[in-house]
C-alpha cells in the first residue's frame, strides 16, 4: 500500500486560488444536501505562557466515500519568531475500508481553503461593484484573502492594518511585487474601515479591535481570525449590526467567541443567525436585500473543507501518476 506525501509547496502547484473557490462553492451546497459528517473540533490547550494548543478536526464525505483528519496546532505568538501560527497535517483515508491514501501539509490547505471559502461568501453576500477592500491583519491569511479578492473582485484599492507597523510595511512591500493594485497603509482600524465595501479580519486577537462605529453601510465582512469561543475580534454591538453568516450553526454556537461573547452580554440570541452560506447559495434563505446592509460572515472553519481540498489534490496526483508516495505497511 502506497501513501501520498504532498508538501506546502507541491498543494501550490495542484491547486490554484480560482480552482479552489469553485471547490468550496460546490461543497457548500453539497454540505445542504447532507453528504457530509463533520463533528465539533477538539482541542487540547498546552500549559505554557506561549498560549499553544493542538486542534483536531475529523470529517467524512459519503459523495467521494473519504474521511479524514487534520490535525493542526496553533501558536500565535510564533510571528514573532518568523514562524506560522498554524501548523499541522491533513490525513485523508478511504472510507470504504479505512486505508489511509495521502497526509498532506496543513498550513497551505488551511491558507488557501479558508480563503477561498471567504470569497464564496463574499461573491454571495457583498455588493456586485465592491472596489475597495480592508485587510486587518499582516499574516498568511491575509495574503492569502488579497489573493482571492481579488481573484473574483474588480479591486481599486486595498487597505492593510495591522497592530505591527513594521509588519504591515514588510507586508504592503511583497504585496506590490504581486499586483498593480494600490495599497495603503492604514494607520487605524477606523481609517481602514472607512467606506470599505469589503472588510477580511484575520488576526488572533482575544479582544474587540472592530466595534459598530467601525461599520458603514453596505459593507460585506468575512470574519476570519477568532476561532475560539473566549476570544473575538467584533464587539457585541458590532455583531448586532450586521446580518450575520455561518459556515456552520451548529460550530457557530459551541466555538464562535464573536457570536457566544455577544449573546453572553445579552446583545444577540440564537435568532440573530441568519444561516449558512450553503442556505444562501441553493436559495433557502435570503442573503443581502438591500445595498445598505452590512453582512458579516463568520468563518470557523470546518474539516470537510480541508479533506475536500485534500483529495482534490490527491486525486490530480493520482490521475498524472505523478508525487512523492511511499510505502506505508
Amino acid at each position: 500500500m502506497k501513501v501520498l506525501i504532498v508538501n506546502k509547496n507541491e498543494i501550490k502547484d495542484a491547486i490554484t486560488m480560482l480552482g479552489c473557490i469553485e471547490l468550496m462553492e460546490d461543497l457548500f451546497v453539497k454540505l445542504e444536501e447532507g453528504i457530509a459528517d463533520n463533528p465539533l473540533r477538539k482541542a487540547m490547550v498546552l500549559p505554557n505562557k506561549n498560549g499553544g494548543l493542538l486542534s483536531m478536526m475529523p470529517g467524512y464525505n459519503s459523495q467521494k466515500n473519504i474521511m479524514g483528519i487534520k490535525t493542526v496546532s496553533v501558536y500565535p505568538e510564533n510571528a514573532d519568531i518568523g514562524l506560522e501560527s498554524h501548523q499541522g497535517t491533513v490525513t485523508l483515508f478511504d472510507s470504504t475500508n479505512g486505508i489511509p491514501l495521502a497526509i498532506m501539509d496543513a498550513s497551505q490547505i488551511t491558507s488557501i481553503r479558508t480563503a477561498a471559502v471567504s470569497a464564496v461568501a463574499t461573491k454571495a453576500l457583498a455588493n456586485k461593484n465592491s472596489k475597495v477592500l480592508a485587510i486587518i491583519g499582516s499574516g498568511v491569511q491575509a495574503a492569502s484573502h488579497i489573493e482571492a479578492m481579488n481573484t473574483i473582485l474588480d479591486l481599486d484599492e486595498i487597505r492593510v492594518w495591522s497592530r505591527n507597523k513594521k509588519n504591515v510595511e514588510i507586508f504592503i512591500k511583497n504585496q506590490r511585487k504581486k499586483y498593480s493594485i494600490p495599497f495603503i497603509h492604514a494607520h487605524s482600524i477606523s481609517d481602514a474601515l472607512e467606506n470599505a465595501d469589503v472588510v477580511c479580519t484575520t488576526t488572533s486577537s482575544n479582544e474587540p479591535l472592530i466595534f459598530s462605529n467601525h461599520l458603514t453601510r453596505g459593507m460585506h465582512i468575512n470574519a476570519v481570525g477568532s476561532s475560539v469561543k473566549n476570544a473575538r475580534e467584533f464587539d457585541g454591538n458590532a455583531m448586532k449590526l450586521s446580518k450575520f453568516y455561518v459556515d456552520k450553526i451548529e460550530s457557530t454556537l459551541n466555538e464562535s467567541g464573536d457570536f457566544l461573547l455577544a449573546k453572553k452580554e445579552g446583545i444577540i440570541n440564537d435568532k440573530h443567525i441568519k444561516g449558512t452560506i450553503g442556505e444562501v447559495l441553493i436559495n433557502n434563505i435570503n442573503g443581502r436585500e438591500s445595498k445598505n446592509d452590512i453582512t458579516l460572515f463568520k468563518s470557523l472553519g470546518l474539516a470537510i473543507e480541508d479533506i475536500s481540498t485534500a483529495f482534490y489534490i490527491y486525486e490530480k496526483y493520482k490521475k498524472n501518476n505523478e508525487g512523492h508516495w511511499i510505502e506505508f505497511c
